[in-house]
């Protein structure tokens, strides 16, 4: 396993989450005084929903901008990332021990994409070397829809599934992911090869 570490440099926005979808799957009646209330709640089951699906599938639902930081590459020639799917590489710097920063050049390296395990590909024969003590940071976006009516079917009816599951609490932490959202979301989860590495 390469050691790393992926954060995210951009949110979804309030605006793009379907809150207005949960609440009909829920019948919530609208209109009164204690919808403010009522909508943060929501949200907070959409985003747990969707953090809880992303995690079991290894794809990113919303469009959004990651950072990858490694100390090797998976192989001398390319990288794995570690969700999918990948629309772009931004930037791919190489970071030294002392924090000194070197922004690869885009010529050296090319994106291939796939629906599981997405690379950063060299464009010779190898990618750049990573300096003793040093790193890479790749920023790339990832994620299958800058809004809501663009996700896949399966997936936009599990997210809101999930969520009706975390609002009504009727989810238990130890029991897992309910039959019908892992039906849905079973297409989508990455094969692990053995051998594949990170």
């Amino acid at each position: 396993m390469i050691p790393m570490m992926m954060v995210e440099l951009t949110t979804v926005q309030s605006g793009i989450l379907p809150i207005a979808a949960l609440a009909d799957h829920l019948r919530l009646s609208r209109g009164f005084t204690d919808d403010a209330d009522q909508d943060a709640r929501l949200e907070s089951c959409l985003r747990a929903a969707a953090s809880a699906i992303e995690a079991r599938t290894g794809k990113a639902l919303f469009s959004r901008r990651f950072l990858l930081t490694v100390t090797h590459w998976s192989e001398d020639g390319l990288h794995r990332l570690p969700i999918a799917p990948v629309s772009s590489i931004e930037e791919v710097r190489l970071v030294g021990r002392n924090g000194s920063e070197t922004v690869v050049d885009p010529a050296a390296y090319h994106l291939v994409e796939d629906a599981h395990r997405p690379q950063l590909t060299a464009t010779a024969a190898r990618l750049p070397t990573i300096s003793l003590g040093g790193s890479a940071e790749i920023e790339f976006m990832a994620g299958y829809a800058d809004d809501w009516p663009l996700m896949p079917a399966d997936l936009m009816q599990a997210l809101i599934l999930l969520a009706g599951e975390f609002y009504g609490q009727n989810i238990n932490t130890d029991a897992g992911i309910p039959f019908a959202v892992s039906v849905l979301i079973e297409p989508h989860r990455s094969v692990r090869l053995r051998g594949a590495g990170a």
